[in-house]
């Protein structure tokens, strides 16, 4: 705490002095704090940590951290963020900053796919004289940006003013700078693209990005705030920190909590295994943990078998070369993401791509490449893979999966279909896009994911059958080179995904796959037990050490969990609809991009936002992201997140909205009163 003293704003001595005593009182009575409410919680002999039934009663009166701990002592928060605004009869032990309380039942939704309605990409243009202002505003910022490049290089005030002094004549000092600039022998390091777009726009709004932050990204989160007194050159911390309602993280399921069931269970795993495997998945880097987890991947999936990696990232970028190579044709839809690109140049693999889940395109190409075959040898390609995402994170739309599973069964290609934003968010019981349309998951021939976004933990993996699982450990470049997955994220992982699934019980289990002892250690593919999907986790694929809560073995936290994000995403989605806004993706995306298209107003939004008086804080999205004319805030939704939260959101766009102009849509606009008013009528239409 005491290094926090250098920010205060005041130079006084007493003022500093009065800010480090006010920081080691916090910290004090902080430390009290915490060890009054483990004590009571000793009392009532219950983990603090234990997460109840989200949506039932529950017996036991314990004390949330909202009530012990006194935050606003630390930093600036709102008490909307820290305490429900529907008191409810209800007792919770989640903290409401970590994870919204919500006991109203009509406030949940199942996210599935009507078959009685086509898959349509929401995309509107906005007015020409909307595109004709980004352009114009893009063009004066060009200018400027060139101008102050010319003569900055020619003139550098602090240079000339100390020749000067020395006597050095000016039209020298010229002829010796002009000089310099040819005879140092250096190439640029940046591009000059690269470079005056970093220096000259990206600078300009630099403070809507970086932003530090401190403690749990859940419901809520704590920024640190700071100030800038040279246009964004430097950030400098003023010591101060505020409570914001997060809007803005891939926390979809909730389970970014410093308290609860996975934090025990995380809490356990750190005792039993330590902190780091110590060593690459084929060297000494594989504990039983691994192959559970994996088993345990592939059964919530749907597959064979999976293979885990220590980064999403990774995933994609070191296994797609062990897939395809050189006489393969990789077809890629254009907005994948860039682990995916990487991966496949990565592979030396031909690629094409086509229009962004347009099935016309991808069908003319797929003749064209077929019927052509190799580039200047014309001979038949050895593989044929399309590379698409379940959930596209820029724009919230969602692949058109039935229909490229009718295209691979006329041409005969395989699938790899990335679920790194679907897995967990979108289903009925959260197992990405095949769920969602209700398609086995064996159909698709590569379901790849990542740990980051849903459940809370870090990491990828990729599934499908047990010989291609295989073949990738020892192909893929993760398993001899990359550092296992550490074992507190495993737990955290495998926690969060029982919360999902649910255990079966023992009579089930014994009829399912025999009478397992669970106490065995068995290999990975004994552990894939086949089952009914989707379906409970049997006990074998649960470490017997884990001791999870009731509400997390019975499942039924995970499901509500599932409705509550579904119906948050559905209500903001139609609820900027109807207020008037263009918003792109799918109803069901827990990512809901808002167009803003001028850079100009892009900070502004941010900055409004954050400034309310219940902070929001939002992330905005430019170029190279996206195209120069479609800059985009991009809310990110959350299963932790209230009714009201979402409410607070939509009245804050709103009124933003009516100031900048940024209402463009068309179709019927509600009042914001009757959006939320009607909300469940809204999200059921």
């Amino acid at each position: 705490m005491a290094s926090m003293s250098p920010m205060a704003l005041s130079s006084s001595s007493s003022t500093q002095s009065m800010f480090k005593k006010k920081s080691y009182i916090s910290a004090s009575s902080y430390l009290s704090a915490v060890s009054e409410a483990d004590t009571r919680a000793r009392r009532l002999d219950k983990t603090p940590g234990s997460t109840p039934a989200l949506s039932t009663s529950s017996s036991v009166s314990v004390l949330s951290q909202d009530s012990v701990l006194e935050e606003s002592d630390e930093f600036d928060s709102s008490d909307g963020l820290e305490h429900a605004v529907e008191p409810s009869e209800q007792v919770f032990t989640t903290v409401h900053t970590e994870f919204g309380h919500c006991a109203n039942e009509t406030y949940r939704f199942t996210s599935q796919h009507n078959y009685d309605h086509p898959l349509e990409s929401h995309f509107v243009d906005p007015p020409y004289y909307i595109l004709v202002s980004v352009y114009l505003t893009f063009l004066l910022l060009i200018c400027i940006g060139h101008m102050r490049d010319f003569f900055g290089k020619r003139f550098r005030p602090s240079v000339y003013k100390h020749l000067m002094a020395h006597g050095v004549s000016i039209s020298y000092i010229f002829l010796v700078d002009f000089l310099l600039q040819y005879i140092q022998g250096y190439a640029p390091l940046n591009s000059d693209f690269d470079s005056f777009y970093t220096r000259r726009f990206k600078g300009r709004i630099d403070d809507c990005f970086s932003q530090p932050v401190t403690g749990v990204a859940g419901r809520t989160i704590v920024i640190l705030n700071r100030t800038t007194d040279d246009y964004n050159v430097t950030q400098t911390l003023t010591g101060g920190r505020t409570r914001t309602l997060n809007i803005s993280s891939y926390n979809y399921l909730g389970f970014a909590q410093a308290q609860g069931g996975c934090a025990d269970a995380v809490d356990q795993s750190l005792r039993r295994y330590g902190v780091n495997a110590g060593g690459s998945r084929l060297e000494a880097g594989t504990s039983d943990l691994h192959q559970q987890s994996e088993a345990l991947v592939a059964k919530f999936i749907g597959t064979e078998d999976a293979l885990i990696s220590s980064m999403g990232f990774a995933t994609n970028s070191t296994l797609i070369p062990a897939l395809v190579g050189k006489g393969c044709l990789v077809i890629s839809d254009e907005l994948n993401h860039s682990s995916i690109r990487i991966g496949v140049r990565f592979s030396g693999a031909d690629v094409r791509t086509f229009k962004h889940n347009n099935m016309r395109s991808l069908e003319s190409l797929l003749r064209d490449v077929i019927s052509q075959g190799q580039p200047k040898t014309h001979r038949q390609w050895k593989k044929i893979m399309i590379i698409v995402e379940g959930l596209y994170s820029m724009e919230g739309t969602l692949v058109n999966l039935p229909a490229i599973l009718e295209l691979k069964k006329k041409y005969k290609f395989f699938l790899f279909v990335d679920e790194a934003h679907s897995i967990g968010a979108i289903g009925p019981h959260g197992r990405g896009v095949c769920d969602y349309f209700n398609i086995p998951p064996r159909s698709v021939d590569v379901l790849m994911g990542t740990f980051t976004k849903s459940f809370g933990a870090a990491g990828g993996y990729i599934a499908g059958t047990r010989e291609l699982i295989n073949r990738l450990r020892i192909r893929g470049h993760s398993g001899p080179y990359a550092e296992a997955m550490t074992p507190p994220v495993l737990a955290q992982l495998v926690a969060s995904m029982v919360s999902i699934m649910g255990i079966a019980d023992s009579q089930s289990q014994s009829r399912a796959s025999g009478s397992l002892d669970s106490s065995v250690t068995l290999s990975t593919p004994d552990l894939l037990v086949e089952q009914e999907h989707p379906g409970p986790v049997p006990k074998t694929l649960v470490p017997i050490w884990m001791d999870l809560p009731a509400t997390i073995r019975d499942g039924s936290e995970g499901r509500s969990r599932l409705h509550r994000l579904a119906f948050n995403s559905r209500y903001l989605h139609c609820g900027l609809n109807k207020l008037g806004f263009i918003t792109y993706g799918h109803p069901s995306s827990p990512i809901v991009p808002l167009l803003v298209f001028n850079l100009g107003k892009l900070p502004l939004f941010h900055r409004m936002m954050k400034d309310r008086a219940t902070p929001i804080v939002v992330v905005v999205v430019a170029y190279p992201a996206t195209s120069l004319v479609s800059g985009r805030v991009r809310f990110c939704l959350s299963a932790a997140h209230t009714k009201e939260d979402v409410d607070l959101v939509l009245k804050a766009c709103d009124e933003i909205g009516e100031i900048l102009d940024l209402k463009h849509g068309q179709g019927e606009r509600w009042p914001i009163e009757d959006i939320t008013r009607r909300s469940v009528e809204l999200v059921n239409q």
